[in-house]
């Protein structure tokens, strides 16, 4: 498997400087950039609060493709994305027993191979778009895993507060903090402890930078790993950098989040 061989910069995608050189060297996307900068201006003023704006967003990437919305190019994408989730958490120790809250959990790009290897009943996944939720429930039809007995839950916020406390073993959560503002991860971070099982964990991925902390159209946002570190303390959780996640073809960056003063299982 190829090694990533590019490491987070200083650059900020939302400067002006950086999109006009990215126009330059890409114009064949710059019509699509277009496209969502139109939306942007569209849902700024249409809906109330960051969790609506982008449920507006994978509404209408969702009737487009339920696989790019995911941030999926292609299906072998699609498919080699779940894989590299999957093979990522054995690798740290999941087994079937584990009891698996997939947080953000899409078309199940990851999630139905979690399904599938968990014990029947121990994946529950949850998002904010009904759109995608509907996809994920034909995943699961058109791969057989009915009797796998999987919950797919629609939320409005990532507050969990439906779901039960220190049920969970594992938490996971791919490619959402990298769409999500500051105050949306602290939201999921102060209440993530609570339905944490003892001795459990959250592993989340984000967008990672050297330099300034920004976003771009609110739908990408790039943060220095310290900051998340800080934000997971400040709500009673350790965090701790996952280097050898590093070393896998993907762009994002991830973090491992467990109870304050537990030490982690060894993988």
């Amino acid at each position: 498997m190829p090694v990533r061989t590019t490491t987070p910069g200083t650059k900020n995608r939302a400067s002006a400087l950086h999109k006009v050189r990215y126009a330059v060297r890409h114009p064949e996307r710059v019509p699509r950039y277009v496209r969502r900068m139109a939306r942007d201006l569209r849902l700024r003023v249409s809906t109330r609060d960051h969790i609506a704006y982008y449920r507006a967003v994978m509404r209408d990437d969702t009737a487009r493709s339920p696989e790019a919305a995911v941030g999926s190019a292609s299906h072998e994408r699609w498919l080699a994305l779940g894989q590299m989730q999957h093979d990522y958490l054995l690798r740290h120790g999941l087994r079937p027993e584990d009891r698996m809250l997939d947080i953000g959990c899409g078309n199940l790009r990851g999630g139905w191979r979690f399904v599938d290897y968990l014990d029947a009943g121990h994946y529950h996944g949850i998002d904010i778009s009904p759109d995608i939720l509907l996809a994920a429930q034909e995943v699961v039809a058109g791969r057989g895993l009915q009797a796998k007995l999987p919950h797919l839950g629609l939320v409005r916020d990532l507050r969990l507060a439906a779901l039960p406390e220190a049920y969970f073993t594992v938490v996971h959560a791919h490619s959402v903090f990298s769409h999500s503002p500051r105050e949306v991860i602290a939201e999921c971070l102060a209440h993530v402890g609570r339905v944490l099982a003892p001795g459990g964990y959250f592993d989340f991925t984000f967008n990672r930078t050297e330099g300034p902390e920004h976003h771009v159209l609110r739908e990408d946002f790039y943060y220095r790993t310290a900051t998340l570190v800080r934000l997971a303390a400040d709500h009673g959780l350790a965090a701790r950098f996952m280097d050898d996640w590093e070393d896998l073809p993907h762009r994002q960056s991830k973090i491992r989040v467990t109870h304050r003063g537990e030490r982690e299982e060894a993988a």
